[in-house]
């Protein structure tokens, strides 16, 4: 049994920013909109909550209740399945899945963050190859206005132990930076994103003028090309919380190297000390202290050796300022110097600056969004400055001392 469980007032609100403001990019759903729930048995209060919060705002529930996330049966699969099972692919029921659904919510709520421990990552890998159509569906839905989806977090004692927090405390990290204490959550978010487009409006006015942005730390000396039709996306729902601004680049001008002090939770281990080398768009050179071999494996997926994203989060509108040992907040962390981060692996088509559903696949590779199975981001919380070279010779910094400069 959990040692501790939020309130339920605390979980009616918690549902409510997801239902009412995180789906449907900030307005939260209509009458009649199906909602497909995924959650765990350990985040069952959860569920409860947003199952009322979809039937009170007149929605329909797709249920997809799952027993507990400690990873033994993902672990039972990947160690017996053979590589017929590994590439099956339902396509049938994820179609009609996808046609089904106007909305998504995942709760991640894992007891065991290093459940896959042992599993050869390449099976892992395998799977995610398999199940791409569906991703690749549900993303041209997303292009055209018709689907949302929204991730959060249910805290668990395992994400809690590998903090050094109680659950109570780590709890209070998810409350304070979902802005649970306070009498209006969705008010609260609606502020953070309002500010949030202030400074995302002046990144676009200066996106189209932007040839080269360059990464520059004590652990980084990284060139990223902005590329054409680009727009820098952020407050959207899709994360909650979520504090960054980010764009997808031009894959193919990455060079120089960065290096991450932020351990990386992924795939069922925990990943440590990565440090990428990247020429002409590629990583050439990927090194990590812990579980190398998956790190690898990951890169050695269709697309996954190049970068789909390029983020910053400013420390002045983060609430989150401790390790949680998730993802969905370490890349939101604001602390000393704020956050930088890059995903290895799939771009988001929302970074471009235009109708995503009139754009070809043809068009998505000659303007250089990466497409891969894979999207994996890597977070450093080091000092570091993010300066925009411009077509005409000019520059520009846009990032220092954990904040935007624009």
């Amino acid at each position: 049994m959990s040692s501790y469980t939020p309130s339920p007032k605390i979980l009616e609100k918690y549902a409510h920013v997801l239902v009412n403001f995180a789906l449907r990019d900030g307005k939260g759903i209509k009458k009649g909109d199906v909602v497909r729930i995924t959650c765990y048995e350990e985040a069952k209060p959860l569920y409860r909550a947003l199952r009322l919060a979809v039937i009170k705002a007149g929605g329909h529930v797709l249920g997809n209740y799952l027993p507990s996330a400690d990873g033994t049966l993902e672990k039972d699969y990947f160690q017996h399945a053979s590589d017929e099972q590994l590439d099956f692919f339902p396509k049938k029921y994820m179609r009609g899945l996808v046609d089904e659904i106007d909305h998504q919510i995942v709760i991640i709520s894992e007891t065991n963050k290093q459940a896959m421990k042992g599993v050869d990552p390449q099976k892992i890998m395998r799977t995610r190859a398999a199940f791409k159509p569906y991703m690749d569906w549900r993303r041209i839905k997303e292009n055209q206005g018709k689907f949302t989806w929204t991730l959060a977090l249910y805290g668990t004692e395992a994400m809690a132990a590998e903090t050094g927090m109680t659950l109570k405390e780590y709890w209070q990290e998810i409350i304070n930076g979902c802005f649970l204490n306070t009498k209006d959550p969705v008010l609260k978010w609606r502020e953070v994103f309002a500010s949030l487009a202030h400074y995302q409006k002046k990144l676009n006015t200066l996106a189209k003028k932007i040839a080269w942005y360059h990464i520059e730390g004590p652990d980084a000396d990284l060139w990223i090309q902005a590329g054409d039709k680009r727009a820098w996306m952020g407050g959207s729902g899709r994360n909650i919380p979520s504090y960054e601004l980010f764009t997808s680049p031009d894959w193919r001008g990455t060079h120089g190297w960065i290096r991450f002090n932020q351990p990386l939770y992924q795939y069922g281990v925990i990943i440590e000390g990565v440090e990428l080398h990247f020429k002409d768009g590629v990583v050439t050179k990927a090194t990590a202290r812990k579980n190398e071999k998956t790190l690898l494996s990951m890169i050695a997926s269709k697309n996954a050796d190049k970068i789909g994203e390029f983020s910053m989060t400013d420390k002045r509108f983060s609430r989150i300022t401790r390790f949680m040992a998730e993802t969905l907040y370490d890349e939101n962390v604001g602390g000393e110097h704020g956050n930088t981060h890059i995903a290895l692996g799939s771009a988001y088509h929302d970074c471009y600056a235009g109708n995503p559903a009139k754009v070809s696949k043809k068009e998505w590779e000659k303007l250089g969004y990466n497409d891969s199975p894979i999207h994996t981001d890597i977070v450093s919380t080091t000092p570091r400055t993010i300066t925009a070279h411009f077509h005409n010779g000019k520059t520009q910094v846009i990032y220092k001392d954990g904040m935007y400069q624009v």
